[in-house]
C-alpha cells in the first residue's frame, strides 16, 4: 500500500510546481520536465551498493544492508541515509545552481529524484516527521533561502509526511564545512543546534527525517542526529540529494 502511494506521489511531483524549467537542467534540450530521459538514464540510472548509515558507495555489491569501514570505526548518531546520486560532475553543477545561482525551480527536481531513491529502498521504514538542516541567520540573510528547506517542501508533499521547518535552530553561525579540513569539521559544528521547548515534545519517540542537499563527511547530520536523540528521537534518517564520494 505504501509503495502504491509513493508511486502516485512520484507521478504528482513530476508535475509540480509550474515553475519547473521547460528545458533539461543538464543538457538544455526542450523537455516537459526539468530532466530529460537521456540525462536521467546517463547520470541517475547507476545505483551502487551503499553503506546503510552514510550512503558511501561500497566496493562490493550486496543486497543486504552493510556498513562502510568508516562507520564501523566511528559509529554515527543517525540510523540511515538515502541519497539520489553522488556529488560528481555534472550533478555538482545542479547543486551549485540551486545553492548559489538562485535556481529554486531545481528544488522539486531534487525532491523527485530523492523520492525515486526512497522507492528503491523496499524495506525502508518511513519517518514520522520531516525537517531540514537549518542555516545560520547570517547565511540565510545573505542567500535569501535555505536550499535544504526548498527541497524538503515538495518532498514532504510527495511522501505525505509533516514538515516542521523550525524544528531545529542553529545556536551560532558556523564556518562553511566545505571550506574546512576534515579534522576541523567536527569541532566547527559541535553544539551548533538546539530544539525549542515546543519542538522537544514533537521529537520524543519519533522517527525524524532530515533533508539536506549534500553529504560530505556527515559531521553536520551527525550533530543534528545526536541533538535529536538527546531530546528523545527514536530514529533519525537522512534524505540527501548528493553524496560526496570519499577520497
Amino acid at each position: 500500500m505504501l509503495y502504491r502511494f509513493l508511486d502516485w506521489s512520484r507521478h504528482i511531483i513530476r508535475r509540480l510546481p509550474a515553475a519547473i524549467p521547460s528545458s533539461c537542467a543538464l543538457c538544455g534540450i526542450t523537455d516537459e520536465t526539468a530532466l530529460c530521459q537521456d540525462c536521467a538514464a546517463q547520470f541517475f540510472s547507476r545505483h551502487p551498493s551503499r553503506c546503510r548509515l552514510c550512503a558511501s558507495p561500497l566496493a562490493h555489491t550486496t543486497t543486504a544492508p552493510q556498513q562502510c569501514g568508516e562507520c564501523l570505526r566511528n559509529p554515527r548518531a543517525f540510523d540511515a541515509t538515502i541519497v539520489a546520486s553522488d556529488y560528481t560532475a555534472p550533478i555538482d553543477h545542479l547543486v551549485l545552481a540551486l545553492k548559489f545561482g538562485n535556481r529554486l525551480a531545481l528544488a522539486p527536481l531534487f525532491a523527485r529524484l530523492m523520492l525515486d531513491a526512497i522507492l528503491r529502498e523496499r524495506a525502508f521504514a518511513m519517518p514520522t516527521l520531516l525537517t531540514a538542516v537549518p542555516l545560520g541567520e547570517k547565511r540565510l540573510a545573505e542567500r535569501g533561502f535555505n536550499q535544504a528547506l526548498e527541497i524538503a517542501k515538495p518532498l514532504s508533499h510527495a511522501i505525505a509526511i509533516p514538515l516542521e521547518p523550525q524544528l531545529l535552530e542553529r545556536t551560532h553561525d558556523t564556518a562553511m564545512q566545505a571550506l574546512l579540513p576534515p579534522a576541523e569539521r567536527h569541532q566547527n559544528i559541535r553544539h551548533a543546534f538546539i530544539l525549542s521547548p515546543q519542538a522537544a515534545a514533537l521529537v520524543r519517540g519519533q522517527h525524524i527525517g532530515i533533508v539536506d542537499d549534500v553529504l560530505t563527511t556527515g559531521e553536520t547530520l551527525n550533530e543534528i542526529a545526536a541533538t535529536l536523540k538527546r531530546y528523545g528521537a527514536s530514529r533519525v534518517t537522512n534524505f540527501v540529494f548528493a553524496r560526496t564520494p570519499p577520497k
